[in-house]
């Protein structure tokens, strides 16, 4: 029933751009926080970016300035417009939606993963 499916993830050189995004179905996408994580082999999960209901951004020190979250309600649809890569930002990045209902758990549901590969 839910469904987050990413796409635009792909081959990239250094400091060329990507705009990942992600659509979103099964849930009520303007009630949901949404990120974006990334994780390359041996390294830890990292959320890479968050932007609440709200509007409300924060990305991690390693991506702030050359990263920017957005999302557009009329298409259920959350973006990563990622810059000035680098190869350090090759990962899979997972598409993440999640909310919490007051004094409840946190409930999150994940996309399948685009692979991004920052390369010469």
């Amino acid at each position: 029933q839910v469904q987050l499916v990413e796409s635009g993830g792909e081959l990239v050189q250094p400091g060329g751009s990507l705009r990942l995004s992600c659509a979103a179905s099964g849930i009520i996408f303007s009630s949901y926080a949404m990120a974006w994580y990334r994780q390359a082999p041996g390294k830890e999960r990292e959320a890479v970016a968050t932007i609440t209901s709200v509007g409300r951004t924060n990305y991690s020190d390693s991506v702030k300035g050359r990263f920017t979250i957005s999302r557009d309600n009329t298409k259920n649809t959350v973006y990563l417009q990622m810059n000035s890569l680098k190869p350090e930002d090759t990962a899979v990045y997972y598409c993440n939606a999640n909310f919490r209902v007051v004094l409840g758990p946190r409930v999150d549901y994940w996309g399948q993963g685009t692979q991004v590969t920052v390369s010469s």
